[in-house]
C-alpha cells in the first residue's frame, strides 16, 4: 500500500474537531468545590452514566486492541466485552447500594470503611500505578501509531506528548464533568464510524457469506492449523479447546490449548479481570458514584452492560474481514513502525489493523471525522485516567495527611497530580511497544495487579468475619506473588534465556489461569489470617457487608415501580440478550 496522506478536507476537520472538543470540555467544568470536580456534582443522570462507562471502556486503544486481536483469529476476545455484562449485572446488585450509601469519592477509601487505612493506601497506590501504566499509556501509545501513519516524520515521543498535554488542556481546569460530556460526543461518533466501516469492509468483501466463505476457504488451505482452527465457525467461536488431560487443564497451556483463551480461562481468570475493571477500578466506578441517586447509578451500569453486546459486530468483526483484505498486503509504504523497524505486513505488526481499515476504506471528509473521533476519543480516554489518578493521589493521600485543606486547596492539587501523571504517562507510554499486542498487554498487566484486590472486595462484602489485618495480608502477599509472575516473564525472555525451573514453571502456565490462582491463593490467606486474628469492629460489619434481609427490604422498595425502572426485571432481560449473543456465536 502506498503512504498514506490525508486529504487537506480530513485535516481541517480534525482541527475544528480538536478545537471545538477542548471548548466543550472547558464549557461543561465544574471546578467550585472537591465534590464537583472529582464527581461531577453526584448528579448524574443514568443515560449520562452509562455512555460514560461504555465510552471510558471502548476506547481508541480498545479498538485497535480488537480489530488485532480479530486479525490474528482471536474473535473470542469478544469473551471480555459480553461479560462485562455479566459482571455490571452483579455489580448493580451487590457492590453499587454501598459505593453509593457510603458517599465516597474513590474505591480504596471504601476499603477503609470496610477494613483500614492500610488497605486504603495500598489500593490506592497500586490504582494509581495502574491508571499510568495501563489506561493513559496504552491511549497514549495508539495515538501514537494512528499519528504516525498520518505523520510518519514526527516522532512517537512528540507526538504522545501532543495528546498528553492536548487531553490535559481541559481535564485539569475542567474535572469529571469535563471528562464525561465529551466522553459522551466520543462514543456516539466512535460508534457510529465503526458502525461505517463495518458497512464499508463487508460491502468489499462482499457480504456476510462471502467472509464466511473466504474463511473457509482460507481454513480448508491450513492458514489457521497453528490455531487448529477448521472452519468459519471456529474462527468466529467463542469457546476454545483447553487440552485432552489435567496438566493441559490446570496449566491452560499445551498441546491442542488455545493459546489466546481457553475456554477454561474464560470461566476462571475472565470474571476476575471483569470484577476488577467494572467493580473495583476508580477509573470506571467514578463515574457511577457520580450518579444522581441509587437508582440512576443501577440503570447507568445495566445500560453499559446493554452498549457492549453489540462491540462484536462493528469492532471485532471488521478485525475478522481485514484477514480477507489484507493478510498478503505489503504495508511498508505506510511507513508504520513498531520495535524500530518499518512493518513488513499485518501479520508482524497487528496493531496497524484498525488504522489501516480506516484508510484504505473510508472516502475524503468521511475519514477525516472519524479519524477526529477516534484522536478526541484518546484524549478522552487519556483525560479521564488523569482525572481519576489525580482523584485518588488527592483524597487518599494529600486530604489524609493534611485533612484541614479546603474544596479550592483539593481541586488546585488534583490539577497539579494531573500535571505529573501527563509527564509520567508519557514517558511509559512507548515502551508498550515492547510487549506485542496491544490487548495482551493490557490483560496481562490488569492480570497482575487485580486478583488480590478483587479478593479483598469480594472476601469483604460476603464475609461478616473478614477483618483488616486478613485484608492487610491478602493485599501483600497478592503482591509479592504478581511480583514473581512478572519476574518469571522477564526472566524467560530473549532467546539466551536460562531462568530458573520454578519461574519457567510459573510462566507457562495461562496469564488468566494465573489469574485465578492468584485470586484463590489471596482469598484464603485472608480468610486464614482473619480467623487467627480479632473480629472487626461491630461498625465496619453492619454498614459494608451484605445482610439477607437486604433483599426483602429492598423488594419492598421496587413494589411501586413499573417493570421498565425496576433494575431487578432489567437485570434479567439483559442476561437473556447476553445468553442468545454468546449463544450465536458459541
Amino acid at each position: 500500500m502506498n503512504k498514506f496522506e490525508l486529504h487537506n478536507i480530513d485535516i481541517i476537520i480534525m482541527v475544528v474537531y480538536a478545537i471545538f472538543i477542548v471548548g466543550y470540555g472547558l464549557y461543561h467544568a465544574k471546578r467550585k468545590n472537591s465534590e464537583e470536580y472529582f464527581l461531577a456534582g453526584r448528579n448524574m443522570l443514568w443515560p449520562i452514566v452509562g455512555i460514560s462507562l461504555f465510552a471510558a471502556n471502548i476506547s481508541s486503544s480498545t479498538l485497535v486492541g480488537l480489530a488485532s486481536s480479530a486479525f490474528q483469529t482471536d474473535t473470542h476476545v469478544f469473551n471480555y466485552e459480553w461479560f462485562a455484562a455479566v459482571v455490571l449485572v452483579f455489580f448493580a446488585i451487590f457492590f453499587l447500594p454501598f459505593y453509593l450509601r457510603s458517599k465516597v469519592y474513590t474505591m480504596p477509601e471504601f476499603l477503609e470503611r470496610r477494613y483500614d487505612s492500610r488497605s486504603r493506601y495500598y489500593f490506592s497506590f497500586i490504582t494509581v500505578v495502574g491508571n499510568v501504566l495501563i489506561d493513559t499509556a496504552a491511549a497514549l501509545y495508539v495515538g501514537s501509531i494512528i499519528l504516525q501513519l498520518m505523520f510518519p516524520n514526527i516522532g512517537s515521543g512528540t507526538i504522545i506528548a501532543i495528546l498528553a498535554l492536548a487531553a490535559a488542556a481541559y481535564t485539569i481546569p475542567g474535572g469529571l464533568n469535563s471528562v464525561i460530556h465529551t466522553e459522551v460526543l466520543q462514543a456516539i461518533l466512535l460508534v457510529i464510524g465503526s458502525i461505517i466501516l463495518t458497512w464499508f469492509a463487508l460491502d468489499k468483501v462482499g457480504g456476510w457469506s462471502a467472509m464466511m466463505s473466504g474463511l473457509d476457504a482460507r481454513a480448508a488451505a491450513g492458514e489457521f492449523a497453528d490455531k487448529g482452527l477448521q472452519s468459519s465457525q471456529e474462527v468466529l467461536s467463542m469457546f476454545r479447546p483447553s487440552g485432552q488431560n489435567l496438566g493441559d487443564f490446570l496449566m491452560g497451556t499445551g498441546e491442542g490449548v488455545d493459546g489466546f483463551m481457553p475456554w477454561t480461562g474464560l470461566v476462571l481468570g475472565v470474571p476476575i479481570l471483569g470484577f476488577y475493571f467494572w467493580a473495583n477500578n476508580q477509573f470506571m466506578v467514578q463515574r457511577v458514584l457520580g450518579a444522581k441517586d441509587l437508582n440512576h447509578g443501577r440503570w447507568g451500569a445495566l445500560f453499559a452492560g446493554l452498549l457492549k453486546l453489540p462491540v462484536v459486530f462493528f469492532m471485532v468483526i471488521p478485525g475478522t474481514l481485514a484477514i480477507l483484505m489484507y493478510s498478503e498486503m505489503d504495508i511498508s509504504g505506510m511507513k508504520y513502525i513498531e520495535a524500530g523497524e518499518i512493518c513488513r505486513n499485518l501479520k508482524d505488526c497487528p496493531n496497524a489493523t484498525y488504522p489501516l481499515l480506516l484508510f484504505d476504506l473510508l472516502p475524503t471528509g468521511l475519514l477525516g471525522l472519524v479519524l477526529a473521533g477516534l484522536l478526541a476519543a484518546m484524549m478522552s480516554s487519556i483525560s479521564a485516567t488523569f482525572n481519576s489518578a489525580s482523584t485518588l493521589v488527592t483524597m487518599d493521600f494529600v486530604n489524609k495527611f493534611r485533612p484541614g485543606m479546603t474544596s479550592e486547596q483539593l481541586v488546585r492539587t488534583g490539577q497539579i497530580v494531573t500535571l505529573i501523571l501527563v509527564v509520567l504517562a508519557s514517558l511509559w507510554a512507548p515502551r508498550i511497544a515492547e510487549f506485542g499486542s496491544l490487548w495482551e498487554y493490557l490483560q496481562k498487566v490488569l492480570a497482575y495487579i487485580c486478583p488480590p484486590v478483587a479478593a479483598v472486595f469480594i472476601v469483604g462484602l460476603f464475609w461478616k468475619r473478614a477483618n483488616a489485618t486478613g485484608a492487610f495480608a491478602a493485599l501483600i502477599a497478592g503482591f509479592v506473588l504478581g511480583g514473581v509472575i512478572v519476574a518469571s516473564v522477564v526472566a524467560t525472555r530473549g532467546e539466551n534465556a536460562n531462568p530458573p525451573a520454578f519461574l519457567e514453571f510459573i510462566n507457562n502456565i495461562h496469564f488468566l489461569h494465573q489469574t485465578f490462582y492468584l485470586f484463590t491463593i489471596c482469598a484464603i490467606i485472608q480468610i486464614i489470617v482473619s480467623l487467627a486474628t480479632a473480629p472487626p469492629p461491630a461498625d465496619k460489619v453492619r454498614d459494608y457487608t451484605w445482610r439477607k434481609e437486604m433483599i426483602s427490604a429492598e423488594t419492598e422498595e421496587l413494589q411501586g415501580l413499573p417493570w421498565y425502572k425496576n433494575y431487578r426485571i432489567l437485570s434479567v432481560l439483559l442476561l437473556i440478550v447476553t445468553a442468545i449473543i454468546v449463544w450465536i456465536f458459541r
